[in-house]
């Protein structure tokens, strides 16, 4: 294998080589990936600390045990309720060993996944006034929930910080171990509670019970936590009370393993935390929706459950309160049938493991984050800025999991979201944001608790775009990697940072961008070579010679839209057959006709608003609407050419309108009244350059491609008008324009999404890598892949005037001016 392997890769296995791989499996990893996971080829997978991925074998042992197997529900005697049983109780003792936990001191309870698991010992655990809740400030959002159980019956909460290093003894900051140190955060407590224990003098009212949750590996950076800090917690009830030694007190300690148990998992012989969860699809892919919670047996018994379900109760009496529980724990805490042709999968998976065995999987991964991680930190744009900004890693180990940020030459950040665009168009899969991890996001890219307020304020939310607020990212990029990841993986990804994200010397107009001296130096005709229009959103337009302009741009230009059952707004990226729907307006005869090649009928529309018609108003990407809606006919006929229930709107009136803005590229709102917007997504109208998509084509052909169509035309990119005679992207800096008589603003460049991608070929639309792959290498600006201009009319007559006249109308072959 080394000597055919390139270069980077002997660099790699020369330290690495006797942790990567499987030298003792059964396969090599190199066979593991090609026979185990033949859907990974052609991509890069590396969100393992989401999910990994299950095996085919793996798979095919699952299916085969089902159909060879009958597995009826376990609360029975018969058979198949009988082989459940066997196998539930097997499947406990097959997780037990996995976490080296003993059958005499653990029960293992299965849950629909950690959080559900989380949620049950929050539900359940004796809180009192006088509890504490500690967790660390990194933790997941499901361990954080926890504290509304504790404050809700008056508990103190509160995070810390655990450091590994020595400090002085100082109840009122820190409490510390021989190497670890607790740094605590704000004190909360519930209002009512606070006046009330003022009053009480101290004093416990009888045992209290704490609790101090932590992961075993953060799901943000990737660090692991000493599982020391159980024996030390657990020994030490002070640190957790604030260091006082309180009498008839004692802590609980929750492990959430959810992330480490796929690599590392606790040993809980030697670290004998009291609760410990997790998801097995994090381990071995599948199943989803199953996790357990490890229980310590003195532990269990602590738990208060209210509800009683099917299969927890010994007996019952319905027209009487009489209740007795089942006394196993297990049986107690897993309310109605368990989920046992899921439990039955588990196995299958452990299996898996354990011919690779927990320990040589560990080996494997760290080597592959340690090698990334240490080429990451390397790269370095041409002036000395470092590439990339690496959160972790001091004075703790880490898993198999790298969280980053990029900067650009200038130190500005690259936003998540344009990392992950970019690289789902390189075959990369990857996670971006917080990860639902708020202590640990805070804490590494350095946000204060204004930030956040003031960031949710402005409108951020979870997974949503604004990935930079103010100059600070919102999130991060997080990589992270699993037992079958390879070496290539890590190749592939690093090729993938250094061709997108690192500053290279260009050559002149090599991006594609004109300089404005040049553009203004232009000369020639340039003409207007095509009129679209398309009526309804996301549907297919028609092209016309002539067509009148009116306060929304083209007259009936995204006039209508299909919206689901539920209200969302139906797009080809959700639903490509709308791209099959054909549309023509008929300005003589008033009618817009609509054709699908499922209907055999071609619909009729009439363009005069009738009576019948009712009015409503509906929400579009944050703006309000005026709509009329049609009869179930029409209604019916969409539904049959799409494949899926949907209702067809108009739009009579809209609040929102662009305005000019200062800087090219970016697009501003304003309400006017005087210039309004129909459905268009930004602005009402899309203007492309034919000599652009030229310029692209041959930047394609260039390239070494798989697609089976490399060039595209300018019909991908939806636009309104297409120009020709004009320099490449001399739109790019272009203020104003006049098309005959019409005077036009531009608003800036467009920013392209995957839509483009979309081709249809054979009457089947196919969703490529380009042309948007290509664009992003040389028409990215600011996180923006940009093509095409965006553009607002601007009237300068009435309505009727400018109709009666033939100002208000476009035509083929009129010359394009710049007014700037």
């Amino acid at each position: 294998m080394e000597s055919s392997a390139s270069p980077s890769k002997e660099e790699f296995l020369r330290e690495f080589g006797n942790c990567y791989g499987y030298p003792d499996g059964p396969k090599s990893i190199d066979e593991i990936r090609a026979t185990e996971f033949k859907r990974l080829q052609g991509k890069v997978y590396l969100d393992h600390a989401g999910a990994t991925l299950y095996s085919e074998k793996q798979m095919e042992e699952v299916t085969k045990d089902l159909l060879s197997n009958v597995y009826g529900n376990p609360h029975s005697q018969n058979d198949s309720s009988t082989a459940t049983s066997d196998l539930i109780s097997e499947a406990r003792q097959q997780v037990l060993r996995y976490f080296k936990a003993s059958l005499k001191d653990y029960k293992c309870i299965f849950t629909s996944g950690a959080t559900g698991a989380l949620k049950l010992v929050g539900e359940f655990f004796p809180w009192s006034e006088e509890s504490h809740f500690m967790y660390t400030l990194e933790n997941h959002n499901s361990v954080l929930g926890i504290r509304e159980y504790a404050l809700n019956k008056g508990a103190t909460v509160f995070a810390v910080d655990a450091e590994n290093n020595e400090c002085q003894y100082d109840k009122t900051h820190c409490c510390q171990s021989s190497y670890i140190k607790f740094v605590k955060h704000n004190i909360q407590r519930r209002s009512q509670y606070v006046s009330r224990q003022n009053t009480q003098n101290g004093g416990l009212s009888g045992e209290v019970y704490n609790m101090f949750a932590f992961p075993s590996e953060c799901s943000f950076s990737g660090q692991k936590f000493p599982l020391d800090i159980v024996n030390l917690i657990k020994g030490d009830t002070s640190i957790i009370m604030g260091g006082q030694h309180k009498s008839g007190s004692r802590c609980m300690v929750l492990v959430d393993a959810a992330k480490g148990c796929a690599t590392d998992p606790p040993n809980l012989e030697k670290y004998p935390a009291d609760f410990v969860v997790f998801s097995f699809y994090k381990i071995f892919g599948y199943p989803t929706g199953l996790g357990a919670l490890l229980v310590r047996n003195d532990a269990a018994h602590l738990l208060k459950k209210t509800y009683f379900s099917g299969g927890t109760v010994s007996a019952s009496i319905s027209d009487m309160d009489f209740i007795r529980r089942r006394e196993s724990v297990e049986q107690l805490f897993e309310d109605g049938t368990a989920s046992f042709l899921s439990i039955a999968a588990i196995r299958h998976g452990f299996n898996i493991i354990d011919s690779l065995s927990i320990a040589a999987i560990s080996r494997h991964t760290s080597s592959l984050a340690s090698y990334t991680r240490k080429k990451m930190s390397e790269l370095k744009h041409e002036n000395g800025i470092d590439v990339c900004a690496i959160y972790g890693g001091e004075n703790h180990e880490l898993g198999p999991t790298i969280a980053f940020n990029l900067r650009r030459e200038d130190r500005s950040w690259v936003g998540s979201r344009e990392v992950e665009k970019l690289a789902s168009l390189s075959g990369v899969h990857l996670r971006t944001g917080c990860f639902c991890n708020p202590g640990a996001c805070a804490k590494y890219l350095g946000l204060s608790h204004s930030d956040l307020i003031s960031n949710y304020e402005a409108g951020h939310v979870c997974w949503d775009d604004n990935d930079v607020i103010n100059g600070k990212p919102t999130g991060a990029v997080r990589i992270s990697f699993g037992y079958m990841s390879t070496y290539e993986d890590s190749e592939q990804f690093m090729q993938f940072l250094e061709s997108s994200f690192m500053s290279k010397s260009k050559k002149p107009f090599e991006n594609g961008m004109v300089s404005t001296v040049k553009a203004l130096q232009l000369s020639g005709s340039i003409q207007l070579k095509s009129i679209t229009i398309y009526p309804i959103k996301s549907c297919s337009g028609f092209n016309t010679q002539r067509w009148p302009l009116g306060n929304v741009g083209l007259k009936y230009d995204r006039e209508w839209l299909l919206k689901g059952p539920s209200g969302e707004i139906l797009t080809q990226k959700k639903v490509p057959e709308m791209n099959s729907i054909c549309t023509l307006v008929d300005l003589k005869l008033d009618k817009l006709y609509v054709e699908s090649p499922k209907c055999k009928e071609k619909l009729e529309i009439s363009l005069l608003l009738g009576t019948s018609n009712i009015v409503e108003e509906i929400d579009v990407y944050g703006y309000r609407y005026q709509v009329h809606s049609y009869d179930a006919d029409i209604n019916a006929w969409f539904t049959r050419a799409i494949g899926r229930s949907c209702t067809l709107v108009r739009c009579t009136s809209s609040q929102y309108r662009f305005c000019k803005n200062d800087t090219i590229g970016s697009t501003g709102m304003c309400r006017e009244n005087r210039s309004q917007l129909s459905f268009a997504n930004e602005a009402q109208l899309l203007l492309v350059s034919e000599d652009s998509v030229l310029d692209l084509n041959s930047r394609l052909s260039s390239k070494i491609q798989k697609e089976k169509c490399l060039n595209v035309d300018a019909m991908r990119f939806r636009p309104n008008l297409v120009i020709s005679g004009s320099k490449p992207y001399s739109e790019d800096n272009w203020r104003s324009l006049k098309i005959g008589n019409a005077h036009f603003t531009s608003l800036g460049g467009c920013n392209r999404c995957e839509m483009i991608n979309l081709s249809s070929i054979s009457g089947r639309v196919h969703k490529l890598k380009e042309p948007l792959l290509t664009l992003a290498s040389y028409r990215r600006n600011k996180g923006k892949i940009l093509f095409g201009i965006l553009l607002r009319y601007e009237d300068e007559t009435g309505e009727e005037e400018g109709l009666m006249n033939g100002d208000r109308w476009l035509h083929v072959g009129q010359e394009v001016y710049q007014t700037n």
